[in-house]
């Protein structure tokens, strides 16, 4: 997830927290809401997971299909990074889910 994203969910949050506890949007949230939402910003994270996959993949098929310009090395590796982005995505997950809980457990 690149930097500029994660700076607009937080300022998303922000511009939420503000209306939840009764104010107005924060006069320097107000133009970065609009700029992405969390829904596009889940999108491209999931998207470039998959991407990562398939990359993986497709070097993985080409070693074993015997390609030259393939090495082991080369094909551990982006297994690896595979590996390590679906297991961060997991746990992104996995604390959403647990944020919501708590959010939904909450007395009003």
């Amino acid at each position: 997830m690149k930097i500029s994203g994660v700076d607009n969910l937080l300022a998303e949050m922000r511009a939420a927290i503000a209306v939840a506890q009764g104010g107005a949007l924060p006069k320097d949230t107000e133009g970065a809401t609009g700029a992405t939402d969390f829904a596009s910003v889940l999108k491209s994270s999931l998207d470039s997971v998959a991407q990562v996959q398939n990359h993986a993949e497709a070097m993985q098929r080409a070693f074993v299909m015997g390609d030259d310009k393939v090495s082991l090395s080369d094909v551990m590796i982006d297994m690896q990074k595979a590996n390590i982005s679906f297991q961060t995505t997991v746990q992104v997950r996995n604390k959403v889910i647990a944020a919501y809980n708590d959010i939904m457990n909450m007395q009003v």
